[in-house]
C-alpha cells in the first residue's frame, strides 16, 4: 500500500443533505495541481506501508511547504482554519498532528457512509477498522490453530477436542478497535486539533461543506486543504450484489460465523480473507476471474495460490457471478450463486452460506467537489515501497516484480537468484517444506543492484522490512554475499542464494539449511 495519505473513513457517498448533492468527479487517484490542495494517492485497503510515504513527506517538508511554516504567515481572518483535512485515517491523524505542532488551526473531518448491510465504524480509518488491523489479527488466530496441531509434535498434550468461537475473536478483535479509535480522539484534542463526524464537499476554492449523520449542514473556510479519503470496496453490479453478498468493510465485525464462504475476486484482500477463514476451520472457496494476485509478481502469485489449495481452500478459476439470490435467510442463511465462465457459455450453481466480495476498491474522491475548485486528478506511481500478503504463508515484496524487472531492464540485463527453506520449527512437524521461497532480481548492468526483493514464508512483514532499508540504500548481490546469516532464522537465506534461475540448477531443501 503505497501511499500514507490515503488511510481515511470518508465514505465515496454523502450522507443525505436537506439541499444539495454534489456531483462526482471524474476520476479515481488524485494529485492536485492547485498549491492550495494537497490530495493523498489512495491504494488498496489500509497496507502496510503507509509509514514509508509518511517519512518521505516529513523529510522533504511537503506539509510543511503546503502550510508555509516558516512563521512569515499568520492565519488571515477571512479564514476559519490554517488546514482542513477531509479523512480520519492513518494519513489524515498523522498529518493532522504533524500541522499541530507548528501551532496551526487545524481541523479533520471524517464520516463514514454505512454498507449496503449497515456496517460503519470510528475514527481512524480503514486500517484500524477495516483492513490492517483487524485482518492481521484474523490471520494470527489461524495462524495459532495451526500452531496448536504443531505443538503435539512437539510433546504438548492436548486432550480436548480444538475449536474455533468466530463470536469470541471478533469481540476481542473489536475491543481492541474500539480503543484504537478513542485513543484517536484524544490524540486530536490533546493537540487541539478539532474533530467533526461529518461529510466534506467542497463549494469554493476556500470553503467546504460539512453534513452531519443527521444532513445538517455547516460551511467552514481554510487557507489550505488535505485531502485523505481512502477507497471503499468495489460492488459487481449485478443482481443480487448489495443486498445478500458482504465485503471486506463488513467481515471483520460480522456479528455471526460465516460458514460455508464464496470469496469472489483474487486481490490480496480476497486471499487474505479466504486464507485466515479457512484456518479458522471454515468451508471456504475462491472465485477468481483470470489470475492471482494482479500486479504482483506472478511466481509468487502461483506458489501462493498452489499453498492454499494444499491448505483446503478450493479455486474456481476463469469464472465471474453473474446473478446471488437467497434461498434461506438467517444467519447465515443460505445463497444461490451463478457464474459464467470468462471464456465460453458455460454457466455453473453453487450454494454458500456467505459471499464476500473483494474484487478491488474506488477512490472516495468522486463526490467531494473536486471540480468544484479546479482540482485535476491522475494515477501515481510508487516504486520501492514494501508490503506484504497476509496468506497462510506470508509474502512480503520490495521492488519490481520480476515481470517488471524484464519489461525495464531486458531478461538477458537480469540475473534471478531462488531457492526454497524449510524454517526450523517446522521440520518437527514435518510440513510444507519447499513452500517457503525466496528470490532476488538484479540488474546486471548495475553491479548486481538488487531491484527486487521477494519472500514467501513465515513473518514475511518481519523480513522485508529491515531489506527494504537495503533497497533503498542501493543493496548489491555482493553486499548480500558479505553478509553473515544469523542461524537458524529464515532470513539467512538471502544471505546464501546461489542459484540462478537462468542455470536451472537444483534449489529444493532437505533441511533447515
Amino acid at each position: 500500500v503505497p501511499a500514507t495519505l490515503q488511510r481515511a473513513s470518508h465514505s465515496a457517498v454523502p450522507p443525505p443533505s436537506p439541499s444539495s448533492t454534489a456531483p462526482p468527479s471524474a476520476s479515481q487517484e488524485p494529485c492536485s495541481t492547485d498549491p492550495k490542495l494537497c490530495l493523498s494517492p489512495p491504494t488498496a485497503e489500509g497496507r502496510q506501508e503507509k509509514n514509508t510515504q509518511s517519512g518521505l513527506a516529513y523529510q522533504e517538508g511537503r506539509l510543511q511547504k503546503l502550510l508555509k511554516m516558516n512563521g512569515s504567515e499568520d492565519l488571515p481572518e477571512a479564514y476559519d482554519y490554517d488546514l482542513i483535512i477531509i479523512g480520519g485515517g492513518s494519513g489524515g491523524l498523522a498529518a493532522a498532528k504533524e500541522a499541530a505542532k507548528y501551532d496551526k488551526k487545524v481541523m479533520v473531518l471524517d464520516f463514514v457512509t454505512p454498507t449496503p448491510h449497515g456496517t460503519r465504524w470510528g475514527l481512524g480509518g480503514t486500517c484500524v477498522n477495516v483492513g490492517c488491523i483487524p485482518k492481521k489479527l484474523m490471520h494470527q488466530a489461524a495462524l495459532l490453530g495451526q500452531a496448536l496441531q504443531d505443538s503435539r509434535t512437539y510433546g504438548w498434550n492436548t486432550e480436548e477436542t480444538v475449536k474455533h468461537d468466530w463470536n469470541k475473536m471478533t469481540e476481542a478483535v473489536q475491543n481492541h478497535i474500539g480503543s484504537l479509535n478513542w485513543g484517536y480522539r484524544v490524540a486530536l484534542r490533546e493537540k487541539k486539533v478539532t474533530y467533526e463526524n461529518a461529510y466534506g464537499q467542497f463549494v469554493g476554492p476556500h470553503r467546504i461543506k460539512a453534513t452531519n449523520n443527521k444532513g445538517k449542514e455547516k460551511i467552514y473556510s481554510a487557507e489550505r486543504f488535505l485531502i485523505a479519503t481512502g477507497e471503499r470496496p468495489r460492488y459487481l453490479g449485478i443482481p443480487g450484489d448489495r443486498e445478500y453478498c458482504i465485503s471486506s468493510d463488513d467481515l471483520f465485525s460480522l456479528p455471526y460465523c460465516p460458514g460455508k464462504t464464496l470469496v469472489v475476486g483474487a486481490s490480496y484482500v480476497a486471499l487474505e480473507c479466504a486464507g485466515f477463514l479457512a484456518g479458522i476451520g471454515l468451508d471456504v472457496t475462491v472465485m477468481v476471474r483470470s489470475i492471482l494476485l494482479r500486479g504482483f509478481d506472478q511466481d509468487m502469485a502461483n506458489k501462493i495460490g498452489e499453498h492454499m489449495e494444499e491448505h483446503g481452500v478450493k479455486f474456481i478459476k476463469q469464472f465471474v457471478p453473474i446473478k446471488v439470490e437467497q434461498i434461506e435467510a438467517g444467519t447465515p442463511g443460505r445463497l444461490r450463486v451463478i457464474a459464467k465462465s470468462t471464456s465460453s457459455d458455460e454457466t455453473i450453481e453453487g450454494e454458500y452460506n456467505t459471499v464476500l466480495l473483494a474484487i478491488g476498491r474506488d477512490a472516495c474522491t468522486r463526490k467531494i467537489g473536486l471540480e468544484t475548485v479546479g482540482v485535476k486528478i491522475n494515477e501515481c506511481d510508487y516504486e520501492n515501497v514494501p508490503t506484504t500478503v497476509f496468506t497462510p504463508l506470508e509474502y512480503g515484496s520490495c521492488g519490481l516484480s520480476e515481470e517488471k524487472a524484464v519489461e525495464r531492464f531486458g531478461e538477458e540485463n537480469i540475473e534471478v537468484y531462488h531457492s526454497y527453506f524449510w524454517p526450523l520449527e517446522w521440520t518437527i512437524p514435518s510440513r510444507d517444506n519447499n513452500k517457503c521461497y525466496a528470490k532476488v532480481i538484479c540488474n546486471i548492468k548495475d553491479n548486481e543492484r538488487v531491484v527486487g526483493f521477494h519472500v514467501l514464508g513465515p513473518n514475511a512483514g518481519e523480513v522485508t522490512q529491515g531489506f527494504a532499508a537495503a533497497l533503498k540504500c542501493g543493496l548489491t548481490k555482493k553486499q548480500l554475499d558479505s553478509t553473515i546469516g544469523i542461524h537458524p532464522v529464515c532470513a539467512e537465506v538471502f544471505t546464501t542464494l546461489s542459484v540462478t534461475k537462468r542455470s536451472g540448477g537444483n534449489i529444493l531443501q532437505a533441511g533447515c539449511g
